[in-house]
Order: C-alpha cells, then sequence, then structure tokens
C-alpha cells in the first residue's frame, strides 16, 4: 500500500496503487488549493492547473506528466505536478501549495496558451 506523506501538513496518508493524488489528499482532509482557488478550480478534472504539488521524493512512483500537465506547468520544474492528473503507484512525499506553484505563467489559460504557442 502507497503512503502518500504531505510534508506541509506533516501527514501521511495510505492509499491503493493508483490513486488519483488528489482525491487522496481531499479524502484526508488535506487542501490543494491556496487563496482564491478554493473558490475558482474545476473539481479535480484537470482543467484550471490550481492543485498544483511540488514532489520532494518518490517521483518514478507517480505517473507520467500528461499532456496537461505538460501545457499547464511548461513553465514550472519538472518535480510540479497537478495533482489531479497524477497517481500515486508507490511511496511519495509532496508540499502541497507550493510558493510558486499558481498564480503566473502556463497554469493560467492565457499562459497555457502562451506556451502552445512559444511566446
Amino acid at each position: 500500500m502507497p503512503t502518500i506523506r504531505f510534508e506541509r501538513e506533516g501527514q501521511q496518508v495510505g492509499c491503493i496503487e493508483g490513486a488519483n493524488l488528489r482525491k487522496a489528499a481531499v479524502d484526508a482532509g488535506i487542501n490543494p488549493y491556496s487563496g482564491i482557488n478554493n473558490f475558482r478550480n474545476c473539481g479535480g478534472l484537470g482543467q484550471c492547473g490550481t492543485c498544483v504539488v511540488e514532489v520532494l521524493e518518490g517521483a518514478r512512483n507517480l505517473s507520467p506528466r500528461s499532456d496537461v500537465e505538460e501545457v499547464y506547468l511548461a513553465d514550472r520544474p519538472a518535480s510540479y505536478r497537478l495533482s489531479c492528473r497524477t497517481s500515486v503507484n508507490g511511496d511519495v512525499t509532496v508540499r502541497t501549495r507550493p510558493s510558486e506553484g499558481v498564480g503566473k505563467g502556463s497554469n493560467s489559460l492565457v499562459g497555457a496558451l502562451k506556451a502552445l504557442v512559444g511566446k
């Protein structure tokens, strides 16, 4: 059974292999959103880019970045993931709401379009 360690919250959560990272967090009472994104998010459909987490350990135990993540996180480090688009296959440590995770760049509609056209 994989364990997700949430560094900021100081919590560990067990989940089934293949579990969705965002759903596991929300089910454990851990909020992946910050600020206005608590109210303005897509509810885990992978369309808003606001449930960003930073993977601190165990990246190899997560699903590969999806095409949606590649667009929304184009200007972020490879360690940043959209929790709603990430499956957990083994132990991992993440930081929710990283300081540079949301609010500028490609994880906005305008930024995503700029990433697609290369400007």
